[in-house]
């Protein structure tokens, strides 16, 4: 689905080079016309979100951001932690996507109000058919809130 004619704005932030190559081709491969967005670590996340830097001043506002929870520098529980405490950004859904199986990380996440925790698998063709079915579903059939 495509917002008001727009491409759908994704935030994937992810510090495995390998993980976010295979997410963004999933995206790219999809029915859902995406323009993914990739912040390496926590801190460029905040940045980017915030729109801080001359480098992300005009940075558009994501659509829904993808959140590993393993960052380096700012990790994904104090992101997630940031977005949900700012007014501004509370809104855009989060998805964590992360390899961790802890049951602390999943009660934590959910107390800060993640919209889902998906766990990555490890095999490569079970990842991508993950990817394509968040495409599917947060992409293609859910209204997301406007920016």
């Amino acid at each position: 689905m495509q917002h008001s004619g727009r491409a759908v704005e994704v935030l994937l932030v992810e510090d495995n080079p390998a993980d976010a190559r295979l997410t963004q081709e999933a995206l790219a491969q999809g029915t859902v016309v995406s323009h993914v967005t990739l912040a390496p670590d926590g801190v460029e996340a905040m940045r980017f979100l915030r729109r801080e830097t001359p480098q992300f001043a005009s940075a558009p506002r994501p659509d829904l951001i993808l959140l590993d929870l393993g960052l380096p520098r700012k990790n994904g529980r104090e992101v997630l932690e940031e977005i949900k405490g700012d007014p501004s950004l509370r809104r855009i859904p989060v998805m964590v996507l992360s390899g961790s199986e802890a049951v602390d990380d999943l009660q934590f996440v959910y107390s800060l109000h993640a919209n889902c925790y998906i766990r990555k698998p490890a095999c490569l063709d079970e990842f991508v058919a993950v990817v394509r079915s968040i495409e599917q579903f947060w992409l293609g059939i859910v209204t997301l809130p406007t920016r």
